[in-house]
């Protein structure tokens, strides 16, 4: 067996374990999980209790997010800190345990009501100015635009409509927005 390699000064507890355990070190690796093991109990227990589900997969939550550390810690980058690294995994594993079960958290939205903004009045020159910096564009990038990013139409049906290829409708599209982006930074400046 290894001894337990020395923290260095921005390693986080966890992370010098982890190197010992990838050097060899079984003793420093079953502590290591160990201690990974209460923490992710603890962090699982807290998420349940918010989510207001019980904890009856806690166990099943400490379990799999062990099992994928062993299995992934190869992929570990061997940084100063392994915690992070480790409460991803946990965090990912205790949504797993909630869609699972179907959580899902409704709040009546009355109790939102008066927090929400009123919806702001669009401005009424805004439509002009975009028609006029529209009229830049040539006419087949004008129509492009105007029938994906305002009509909403499937690339597919304008590529269909203007007897163009689906690419060149993107490229085309690129370009007119693009354009369009300078065109509205110079109108505005």
């Amino acid at each position: 067996m290894s001894e337990t390699p020395a923290a260095g000064p921005g390693d986080d507890k966890w992370a010098p374990a982890m190197r010992a355990a990838l050097a060899g070190d079984e003793a420093a690796y079953r502590r290591l999980l160990e201690e990974i093991g209460r923490s992710v109990r603890a962090m699982a227990r807290g998420a349940f209790a918010r989510a207001r589900v019980g904890d009856a997969d806690i166990e099943d939550v400490v379990q799999e997010t062990l099992l994928a550390i062993h299995l992934k810690r190869g992929t570990w980058d061997g940084g100063p800190r392994l915690a992070p690294w480790v409460n991803a995994i946990a965090r990912h594993k205790i949504i797993d345990a909630m869609r699972r079960r179907g959580v899902r958290r409704a709040e009546p939205i009355e109790d939102f009501e008066a927090v929400l903004a009123a919806p702001e009045n669009p401005d009424p020159h805004m439509r002009s100015d975009i028609e006029r910096v529209m009229l830049k564009l040539a006419p087949r990038q004008r129509d492009i635009v105007t029938a994906i990013s305002l009509e909403g139409q499937s690339i597919a049906a304008t590529a269909t409509r203007l007897s163009m290829s689906e690419v060149a409708v993107r490229v085309a599209l690129h370009r007119a927005l693009k354009a369009l982006a300078i065109a509205w930074r110079s109108a505005t400046q």
